[in-house]
């Protein structure tokens, strides 16, 4: 990582190995003009196409190495990163192995977000590790299996309780950083998105406030939560839906759709060294 990383980034707090490393963006930092000041990373919200490159640019620069983007759709497919894998891929979730970290010169798993989850995830050997764009369509997704069921290696992946036990057993442990998102004074939703998440997981009832006739306050990081825990993930780190985690609330230091419409996109990367 280079030593030129703005202090106003965050660098999760979280027992990853050594060879993880992990940061997310603020707005501050880059080169686009309002509405999109100053590190815009996203080249589809209407910014000037210059700046974008000049801010992914420093973006690399400060990882030490190409950060991935890809083509967030509000999905639930997940990518292996290679070198060959261009810009642009169609997916809301990245992961990289060490095998091909080491064949490549060097990637980031990178996810823009404006409102919605980052999720960082690696393993405790640290040979692996994947970032998940969790909006609510992606994480709901259909039958329970959403953006990070998907992105979750095998025996995670498949939520038996045997596979379960051999996570105890033999493989090594998940552990996940989720970082800022719109929080729950701020997500109003409508009674669709509460039955897509209580039809798989009734105890998702929990994290929803009514507001209103058919409208709800939704707690999306805790939401998240409560998927990895049901498949197998228990250590979870980073947003614990309190006000400093909200991208609503703070304009000064996150990009938020839902508050601005216009608005850049900001970054969380995961690599290994």
């Amino acid at each position: 990582m280079n030593n030129s990383v703005p202090n106003d980034w965050l660098r999760p707090d979280w027992p990853a190995p050594s060879q993880v490393r992990a940061l997310c963006t603020t707005r501050g930092g880059g080169y686009s003009a309002a509405p999109y000041d100053s590190l815009n990373l996203g080249t589809h919200v209407g910014d000037d196409p210059a700046a974008v490159r000049v801010n992914r640019a420093l973006l690399q620069r400060a990882l030490g190495r190409r950060p991935v983007f890809l083509d967030q759709v509000h999905g639930t497919d997940c990518v292996a990163l290679t070198a060959q894998l261009p810009d642009g891929t169609r997916a809301d979730a990245c992961s990289l192995t060490a095998d091909a970290a080491a064949e490549t010169s060097g990637l980031a798993c990178t996810i823009m977000v404006a409102d919605c989850l980052p999720v960082l995830l690696c393993d405790t050997a640290g040979t692996w590790v994947a970032a998940a764009h969790a909006g609510w369509r992606g994480l709901a997704g259909s039958q329970g299996r959403g953006i990070v069921e998907a992105t979750l290696p095998t025996p995670y992946a498949s939520k038996q309780p045997l596979a379960l036990m051999a996570i105890a057993q033999e493989a090594p442990e998940i552990i996940a950083w989720m970082g800022p998102c719109i929080g729950p004074q701020a997500f109003e939703v409508g009674d669709e998105v509460r039955a897509a998440f209580v039809a798989a997981h009734p105890q998702a009832t929990l994290h929803f406030a009514p507001h209103g006739p058919g409208k709800w306050l939704a707690n999306l990081s805790a939401l998240a939560r409560q998927r990895l825990h049901a498949a197998g993930v228990s250590r979870v780190y980073g947003n614990d839906g309190s006000p400093e985690w909200c991208t609503v609330g703070q304009p000064s230091r996150f990009f938020s759709h839902r508050r601005d419409r216009v608005s850049g996109r900001f970054a969380a990367c995961i690599w290994l060294d």
